[in-house]
């Protein structure tokens, strides 16, 4: 009898079984074995197939200051927007995993890259798992010649992939996307958590050898996580997250992960009927849709070493529903009740008979606990009906974290927000007080006062700190 050539792995315990069950033996958790190929049957040295431990000698450590490191040029896409996230550029080698929900412009965007990268002279490839020739075609078309040049090819083999790879050997890669390659050796449908591990280790490892830039599209759950087993996130180098609201025209391109560059980078980008169009300026395009409206504010957040100017909008209105509700689009839902909490405690008004909504326009998701003092000011200005503008009709602009005493505590980068804020002729900025603070500011200690400022007059608002 031949002997299995896998085996199911509970990712538990760590039981072993010859077959898949929807419940582990060892443990008794259900959905937890994997697949995973038996090591030796694909062929080997007959010692390691038989468990010595012997077999291979040791390896010899060398100091960090004798490693040789090569610096590689790295390629640049031409997206100016995605090679900042990138850190500068796709590295040779290296695996990039972009995550995004359906439609929202993972293959448009891979496209663009792949067609500035040959009409640079580099070689390219783009493989499509889930679409035929005819179709990428299609899509290629509204972005342009150098899109169109690009080769392609319909497959979703791995092995037929990992072979055209070292045919070519292209300097970048597409691989659209890893959810759909099938691996012959394993039974396991294309999605599932041993088919995905397979591809994504067979796919690194012809990428390291021939310095060929691999991206891989993923697909997302509900959740809004990107599909597929953790340890492909591990196994990457640089995990990309495309995201933004199908019904709204920006999109956001931000590093989860990146072995070469910041995590905290971010490109913004436009989706036209040409494609994807940079944003080079977004606090332009969303400081000039801001309204002096009641419950309006302007946020000088910061976004990896870029300032961005947004505008938070928040809506208090009176509800019979117990509990109230509680809606935040953009920013943290758990940090938009501690700062509700705050606002109640400490000088604001108290919202226990009141559905509060919160929005940061744009489509734009706000990570940083500097917003917390924006959303603070526009929930009073909602209660309170009115607007947070000074005598031309300019919103207030404003950064700082929130204790949970009351207390206005510094972020990062004060100067460049400010700075942001006043080009814009936005101010004078509402931050937290501190030691060697930007002009143009009104700094002040808790968040008690910043509210008797921001009611009283912004006139007034360095007097009343």
């Amino acid at each position: 009898m031949a002997r299995p050539t896998s085996i199911y792995v509970c990712q538990s315990c760590g039981n072993e079984a010859l077959s898949w069950s929807g419940r582990c033996n060892g443990c008794g958790e259900c959905n937890t074995l994997v697949e995973q190929r038996r090591e030796g049957a694909a062929g080997g040295s007959g010692k390691r197939a038989q468990g010595g431990r012997g077999a291979r000698a040791a390896a010899k450590p060398v100091p960090l200051r004798d490693v040789s490191a090569p610096k590689l040029a790295r390629l640049r896409t031409g997206i100016d927007e995605l090679d900042r996230v990138l850190g500068g550029g796709l590295v040779p080698g290296s695996l990039v995993l972009l995550g995004g929900s359906p439609g929202i412009g993972k293959s448009t965007l891979t496209g663009m890259a792949l067609g500035n990268l040959a009409a640079a002279g580099h070689k390219v490839l783009y493989v499509s798992g889930e679409e035929s020739a005819a179709q990428v075609r299609l899509r290629a078309e509204r972005l342009g010649d150098d899109a169109l040049s690009v080769p392609v090819i319909a497959e979703t083999s791995l092995e037929a992939v990992i072979g055209t790879l070292e045919a070519e050997r292209p300097a970048a890669c597409v691989i659209d996307s890893v959810q759909t390659l099938h691996a012959e050796g394993m039974s396991g449908a294309p999605g599932s958590v041993g088919q995905v591990r397979e591809a994504a280790n067979a796919v690194m490892e012809v990428a390291k050898r021939l310095d060929c830039a691999v991206i891989l599209v993923g697909h997302v759950t509900k959740e809004g996580a990107v599909a597929g087993p953790r340890v492909l996130e591990h196994l990457v180098d640089c995990v990309l997250f495309f995201e933004g609201e199908r019904e709204r025209s920006f999109r956001t391109v931000r590093a989860l992960k990146n072995r070469f560059g910041a995590t905290s980078e971010v490109g913004v980008f436009e989706m036209r009927s040409g494609g994807l169009v940079e944003v080079a300026d977004p606090s332009a395009r969303f400081v000039g849709e801001a309204s002096a409206a009641p419950g309006s504010v302007v946020l000088a957040s910061m976004e990896g070493s870029r300032p961005l100017l947004v505008e938070v909008q928040a809506l208090v209105a009176p509800t019979e529903i117990v509990p109230p509700r509680r809606t935040a689009t953009g920013i943290d839902r758990n940090r938009l009740a501690m700062v509700l909490a705050v606002l109640a405690r400490h000088g604001g008004p108290s919202l226990a008979s009141a559905d509060v909504f919160v929005n940061v326009a744009g489509g734009v998701r706000i990570d940083e606990p500097g917003a917390d003092l924006a959303v603070a000011l526009a929930v009073a200005s909602a209660h309170r009906g009115e607007p947070l503008a000074d005598t031309d009709g300019r919103p207030l602009a404003c950064f700082g974290e929130v204790g949970l005493t009351g207390e206005l505590r510094s972020v990062a980068h004060a100067d460049r927000r400010v700075a942001e804020a006043v080009k814009f002729g936005l101010g004078p900025v509402f931050v937290p007080a501190g030691p060697e603070l930007p002009s143009a500011v009104a700094p002040f200690a808790d968040l008690r006062r910043a509210l008797r400022a921001a009611f009283a007059g912004r006139g007034q608002a360095a007097a009343a700190a």
